[in-house]
């Protein structure tokens, strides 16, 4: 496998044997965690890998890193459909997504930059490339109150920003830096990929990200930017890919390990206590989450059968896991 698909997402370790498990002190939730399947996923091989709600419609769009596919499912769907296909724009993947209020869809190709889509028409909006000559890894983002994006390098432990008034039809722009964690995030060597999921707290002024090596989280104060290593009671986050923020609880996927967590953060962000985990080989590798009303949808990429990550034959189709009780 090359070092630019996926060694992100498996570094060590196999999927384990089926189990809840709550930590060491914490109080189980009261119903077992329960997982079903949400929708299906269009195509013979997607191999998905982020998922973004439409805050207005309640709509997932779930997108392939394989082929830079995007698919939409609407609502109360249980079946996904071909929103933008394979190739659009250029774009050969798709992983990190969000969507925001203003009816857009952000996409990450990890290897390019961010594109910007229209909900309505499916139009590329703005495309925000990655500067040439460096190794770049983008792969996930997170979109705060005010509609700022915030990115996550897994090469260079750096967080790029795009502020709202950026973002205009026909805007073809250069990614920058806001945050340089290398003061704060251990290296792991060259080869290592670190920064992954990021979330946000509701004001914004909160950024949680999550070096999926060394197993720690991470908080970015935006008013004073600066940043500290959230300390962790009961577990850590080796393995961290997705990160899902709702008040004071932190849900972050653990790929390699078919392992979801949940956490409760302090009132400051800087510690923050495992509370459940789940893990089960019936999550498939999971790579993200997002929240609803009905439980969390959890992406299955399959990455281990026959993807990016080595021989062998997905189950088909592919689909997007509903997890209740965690």
């Amino acid at each position: 496998m090359s070092r630019s698909i996926h060694r992100r997402t498996f570094l060590t370790g196999a999927a384990a044997a089926a189990v809840a498990v709550a930590a060491p002190g914490a109080s189980a939730a009261t119903d077992a965690p329960r997982i079903s399947t949400a929708f299906t996923l269009p195509d013979d091989r997607p191999y998905p890998e982020g998922i973004a709600l439409d805050p207005r419609t309640g709509d997932a769009y779930v997108g392939s890193f394989t082929t830079g596919a995007v698919y939409r499912a609407p609502a109360g769907s249980r079946a996904a459909e071909v929103f933008l296909p394979a190739g659009t724009d250029g774009r050969t993947t798709a992983n990190g997504l969000k969507a925001d209020r203003a009816g857009r869809l952000w996409v990450i190709d990890h290897t390019t930059g961010i594109d910007v889509y229209d909900l309505r028409d499916r139009s590329l909006l703005a495309r925000f490339e990655v500067p040439e000559g460096e190794a770049r890894f983008l792969n996930d983002l997170v979109i705060t109150r005010d509609g700022t994006v915030y990115a996550t390098d897994s090469v260079r432990p750096v967080v790029y920003r795009i502020t709202p008034a950026e973002v205009t039809r026909g805007t073809r722009a250069p990614l920058r830096a806001r945050y340089d964690l290398s003061g704060s995030v251990p290296s792991h060597g060259p080869d290592a990929y670190t920064l992954n999921g990021i979330a946000a707290d509701p004001t914004g002024r909160l950024l949680f990200v999550v070096d999926m090596t060394g197993g720690g989280l991470y908080r970015i104060d935006t008013r004073d930017d600066s940043v500290r290593q959230v300390t962790l009671y009961g577990g850590d986050l080796t393995h961290g890919d997705g990160l899902i923020l709702s008040h004071r609880t932190l849900w972050a996927a653990q790929n390699a390990i078919n392992t979801l967590s949940r956490w409760h953060l302090s009132p400051t962000g800087t510690e923050a206590y495992l509370t459940h985990t789940l893990t089960d080989p019936a999550l498939q590798i999971p790579t993200t989450l997002a929240h609803t009303p009905h439980g969390l949808l959890v992406v299955r990429s399959q990455f281990d059968k026959g993807g990016p990550l080595g021989p062998g034959t997905p189950t088909r189709p592919f689909t997007v896991a509903r997890v209740t009780g965690l």
